[in-house]
């Protein structure tokens, strides 16, 4: 995909953040590295860590918003310079191969985004089944969730209105409007994700609680109520990292 004065579309990266300086540490100088032409903005949603910091000295643009993954990010698209908008949680990480991909996928017209296939940072087996079922339902449902790192045009997104400002399944209700506008690119190419969530709570709980909050978000159930069963420790409308 051609710029109209004949340059690639630049690549923004969106990384939203709540109390996120240790994965900040990690990640920014690696993305740095991997994406060295992006333009990264670190979104802050109102931390107590340093991670502003931590932002800055790795020269990320920062920026302030109202807490909220949707609302945070809709505030790093607002300011990005980008082309092309790659929304990624601080707990992962891109393949040095992603930014060709991107470009790759983004040459055919009829594609307005898309994702990367899911690896879990554990050698545990079966968190790699989970990682496989979790690529396998996305490609099935067409569905993307922010672990996958979802990548959109942005002038696509720009007319989509962004992520709706709910505090639980925007990633989801954000896809499933953009599939309707044309075809996204299910990249096999993988990011290398947290377990630290399967990890903490246990795998099988973590995998019922899931598909128990989407089946229930299909049947209509509200995303704050979601929200509230999900993060009982947080106030209505903040999202985890």
């Amino acid at each position: 995909m051609a710029a109209s004065e004949g340059r690639r579309p630049m690549l923004t990266i969106i990384i939203p953040v709540l109390n996120e300086a240790p994965n900040l540490e990690r990640l920014l100088p690696r993305l740095s590295a991997t994406c060295p032409e992006a333009e990264i903005i670190v979104v802050d949603g109102g931390s107590h860590d340093t991670g502003l910091e931590v932002a800055r000295r790795h020269g990320a643009g920062v920026l302030l918003s109202r807490r909220g993954r949707a609302r945070q990010m809709n505030a790093g698209a607002a300011a990005a310079a980008g082309g092309i908008l790659v929304f990624l949680h601080a707990d992962t990480e891109l393949s040095v191969k992603a930014p060709l991909a991107i470009e790759a996928a983004l040459e055919k017209a009829e594609v307005v985004g898309g994702r990367f296939d899911v690896r879990l940072d554990s050698r545990r087996p079966l968190l790699r089944l989970v990682a496989a079922l979790m690529n396998l339902r996305s490609r099935l449902t067409g569905i993307a969730t922010g672990d996958h790192a979802i990548f959109v045009r942005r002038s696509v997104f720009e007319s989509l209105g962004g992520y709706a400002d709910i505090p639980l399944m925007e990633d989801v209700e954000f896809t499933r409007r953009l599939k309707r506008v044309g075809r996204l690119a299910y990249l096999r190419l993988t990011v290398a994700t947290s377990a630290r969530k399967w990890e903490r709570e246990g795998v099988l709980r973590t995998i019922c609680l899931m598909w128990s909050l989407r089946l229930l978000y299909w049947l209509g159930v509200s995303p704050a109520r979601l929200h509230h069963w999900y993060y009982p420790q947080l106030e209505p409308g903040i999202s985890e990292p």
